[in-house]
C-alpha cells in the first residue's frame, strides 16, 4: 500500500526509501518468527491439544518451518513489492514455481521417501527458498521502475513509520484472526482423530477455494493505493465494484463445486471413508462462505489501499472473537454434532464482517472523498 501510494504520487525517491525500510522491517520479523516458533513449537503443540499419535510430527513440522522462516518472509516481501508497483505477473511466476517445486518435493520426500510431516515441511520451505532466490535474480536483472540504490537501504524512520502505521493493524488482525483459528483447531482436536483429519482435509481444499479472493485483497490494495495516491478516488471505487462482480461470479462456481463434489475432492487427500464423509459435510457448509468471502475480501483490499487499516482490524476481530469462536464452541457442545455444523462458523463470521464493511463503506466512502494517508 505504501509503495502503491508513492507510485501514484510519482514520488520515485519515496518509493525507493519505502522499499529499503520494508527490507529492514522484515529482517527483524524473520528473526523473531524463527526464534519464537523454534523455541515454542512443543508448548504450542500441547496448547492446541494435538493428538498424541501426531504430536512429534507436528513439532518437527513447526521446527523445520521455523528454520525456513527467512525464505518464507523474503518470498512474501518480494511479491508484495512487485504488487505495490503494479506488476502482478512476476508474483504469479514466483508462486507457480513455488507450487510446482512444493508438489514435486512432496511426491519425493513424502511419497517415495516416507518422511511424513518433516518431508512436507522441507518441501514447502525449499520451494519458497527457490522462489525467493529466483525472484531476487529477476529483479536484479530487470530493476525497479524507480531509483533504488545502496542509499535506499539506509533505515528511513519516516518510511518505516508509515509502513508500520498502515501495516500494524493488518498484522494484528491477521495474527489474532489466525489465533482464533488455532483456538478452533484446539476445540476440534479434542473431539478425536477423525474430526481432526476431516477438518485438516477440508481446510486444504477451502484454502485452494479461497486463493482467488485472497489475491483480490492484494490486487485491490495495490490498485486502490495507486489511484488514491494520484487523487483518482472515483476510479478506485469503480475498481472495487468490478473486482467484486468478477470475484463473486467465479466464487459461485467454486461454491457449487464444494457443495456437490466435496467427497470427490476429499478423496484426493485420503482413502479413509470416515474422513472423506466428514470432510465432505464440512465443505457443504463452507460452500456458503465462498460468495460472501469473495465480496468481503474485495472490500478489505479497498480499505487497505485507502489506508483504513484500523477499521479492517476491528471488523476482522469482531467477526473472529464474537462470532467464529463462539459458534464453533457452541456447536462442539451439541449432543449430535457433525462436521456440517462445525463448518457453519466461517460463513457466519464472514457474513457479519461483510455487513459491517458494507455499512462502513456507505457511511464514510460514498459521502466524502477519501483522504490520502501520509
Amino acid at each position: 500500500v505504501a509503495i502503491g501510494q508513492k507510485i501514484g504520487e510519482k514520488d520515485d525517491d519515496g518509493a525507493g526509501r519505502t522499499v529499503g525500510a520494508t527490507l529492514w522491517i522484515f529482517v527483524f520479523i524473520a528473526i523473531a518468527i524463527t526464534v519464537l516458533l523454534f523455541g515454542f513449537a512443543r508448548p504450542l503443540a500441547a496448547l492446541l491439544h494435538t493428538p498424541a499419535e501426531s504430536f512429534e510430527k507436528t513439532v518437527s513440522y513447526v521446527n523445520i518451518c521455523a528454520l525456513g522462516a527467512v525464505f518464507t518472509t523474503a518470498y512474501n516481501v518480494i511479491s508484495g513489492i512487485m504488487r505495490g508497483i503494479g506488476n502482478a505477473v512476476l508474483p504469479l511466476i514466483f508462486v507457480s514455481i513455488a507450487c510446482i517445486t512444493n508438489i514435486l518435493g512432496d511426491l519425493l520426500l513424502v511419497g517415495l521417501l516416507g518422511m511424513d510431516a518433516s518431508g512436507a515441511a522441507i518441501a514447502t520451505v525449499s520451494a519458497q527458498g527457490l522462489s525467493a532466490l529466483l525472484s531476487l535474480l529477476i529483479i536484479g536483472k530487470q530493476g525497479l521502475p524507480f531509483a533504488f540504490s545502496l542509499r535506499s537501504l539506509h533505515f528511513d524512520r519516516h518510511a518505516a513509520g508509515q509502513i508500520l502505521c498502515l501495516g500494524t493493524p493488518i498484522a494484528a488482525q491477521d495474527a489474532l484472526s489466525n489465533l482464533s483459528f488455532l483456538i478452533i483447531t484446539a476445540i476440534i482436536n479434542s473431539l478425536g482423530v477423525v474430526y481432526t483429519a476431516s477438518i485438516g482435509v477440508g481446510e486444504r481444499i477451502t484454502f485452494f477455494a479461497n486463493l482467488l479472493p485472497m489475491t483480490f485483497i492484494s490486487s485491490m490494495s495495490a490498485v486502490t493505493a495507486q489511484n488514491i495516491g494520484a487523487g483518482k478516488h472515483d476510479r478506485a471505487v469503480k475498481a472495487l465494484r468490478s473486482a467484486a462482480l468478477v470475484c463473486l461470479g467465479i466464487s459461485l462456481l467454486m461454491s457449487c463445486t464444494l457443495l456437490f463434489f466435496g467427497d470427490v475432492l476429499s478423496g484426493l487427500f485420503t482413502s479413509d471413508e470416515a474422513v472423506i464423509s466428514g470432510s465432505a459435510l464440512y465443505l457443504k457448509a463452507y460452500a456458503l462462505d465462498c460468495p460472501i468471502v469473495a465480496v468481503l475480501f474485495c472490500f478489505i483490499g479497498y480499505f487497505n489501499g485507502c489506508g483504513k487499516t484500523f477499521f479492517v482490524m476491528v471488523q476482522g476481530l469482531t467477526s473472529a472473537f464474537l462470532v467464529r469462536i463462539p459458534v464453533s464452541y457452541l456447536v462442539s457442545q451439541l449432543p449430535e454434532m457433525n462436521m456440517f455444523q462445525i463448518g457453519l462458523a466461517p460463513p457466519a463470521a464472514a457474513l457479519v464482517s461483510l455487513v459491517i464493511s458494507v455499512g462502513y463503506y456507505w457511511k464514510t466512502c460514498t459521502s466524502t472523498r477519501i483522504p490520502i494517508k501520509k
